[in-house]
């Protein structure tokens, strides 16, 4: 385990002995930054307050700061061998407002001699889960999507199971929570693409429409029994078709309750057996659903200002102007100015 350890490099520090089997809360946590660059070494102290989530690759509890007062979410996963483990890596090369930011990690041994990977991430009070990159999540589903109840601020969380996908490369097929796993996963695909985020995106849009997960792994079908075509879009590979013919079942009486043709049009878009038909990230988000969204006086419920929502960055690298037009409407344009135009010339 050194080569992974040394990942951390000046992040890596000590922590005291823990069972893996004991109570979290109430534990005092304490670890070593800095040291590197001429930076002094000091050293920091959790207390674990409550458990906040729990699941097969560890545990993630809230804690305090204890030098400074600040509140922090800390994920301890075990370090298993015979799983690579890519969530620090990649969570060090993420930098965005709507991904949970990482502050530091440390790693921690049980009496048994177990490896733990402690993830100290931000935390804030009243977060609560909500029923881009070429890094692709791989587990979207409601409870690792964190919505603040004041601001509206959405943040995806836990990449425990992410992977930067590349082209020509073997994926598991085995992977993401069930009730959101897209179809090419089930019928065993090894390259696919971020379209399985997109997938559980839709899969997320329509929960939050039904108050009801969409696909819960009983006798309802709505999609029906996908086509020859659509399952070679799937997996080339795959060549079992004996299925059942079952016809789909029309959107708007899957939504049954008056439901805005909107919302039912982007959950179509969203959820398409062939992955190549499903809309991008950038398309969902230029969709007339979200259009309310782009008025000038727009509010939340509460009268507060709307969260950042146009401040792309490389996001924006390759899409259209029509798109660009679509996504960003022209009050923010006016105030983002020729800045916003220079930068887009630059990534197209």
């Amino acid at each position: 385990m050194r080569g992974f350890a040394a990942m951390a490099d000046d992040k890596e520090m000590h922590a005291p002995v823990m069972d893996r089997n004991d109570t979290v809360t109430g534990h005092i946590i304490s670890t070593t930054i800095g040291g590197k660059n001429g930076e002094p070494k000091q050293t920091v102290s959790y207390m674990a307050e409550r458990v906040v989530g729990t699941g097969s690759f560890g545990i993630v509890f809230q804690a305090k700061c204890i030098e400074t007062g600040e509140t922090v979410a800390i994920k301890k996963v075990l370090q298993d061998r015979r799983y690579k483990n890519r969530e620090l890596q990649l969570m060090r090369t993420m930098d965005h407002p709507n991904v949970v930011s990482l502050k530091h990690c440390f790693f921690s041994t049980t009496s048994q001699n177990e490896l733990f990977l402690n993830l100290v991430m931000e935390f804030s009070e009243g977060w609560h889960t909500c029923i881009l990159l070429p890094v692709c999540a791989r587990d979207l589903k409601p409870q690792n999507v964190l919505v603040d109840p004041l601001t509206h601020q959405v943040k995806i969380c836990d990449f425990g199971s992410a992977k930067v996908l590349v082209r020509g490369e073997a994926n598991i097929s085995y992977i993401c929570s069930r009730f959101y796993r897209a179809p090419e996963l089930i019928f065993g695909a090894t390259e696919y693409t971020t379209s399985i985020d997109i997938w559980s995106a839709g899969c997320v849009l329509a929960e939050l429409l039904l108050g009801q997960p969409l696909f819960p792994g009983e006798n309802a079908v709505v999609l029906g029994t996908p086509t020859r075509e659509e399952i070679r879009c799937m997996n080339p590979n795959y060549t079992d078709f004996r299925f059942p013919q079952i016809k789909a079942h029309p959107w708007h009486k899957v939504f049954q309750k008056r439901m805005p043709p909107e919302a039912i049009d982007l959950t179509s878009r969203l959820l398409q057996y062939s992955p190549n038909l499903r809309c991008t990230a950038l398309e969902a988000c230029a969709h007339p659903f979200f259009d309310e969204l782009r008025e000038p006086n727009a509010r939340l419920p509460n009268g507060r200002p709307l969260p950042p929502l146009f401040n792309f960055k490389q996001e924006l690298a390759g899409a259209s102007p029509d798109l660009i037009n679509k996504l960003i409407p022209d009050h923010v344009k006016r105030q983002m100015g020729l800045q916003f135009f220079a930068s887009y010339e630059g990534m197209t």
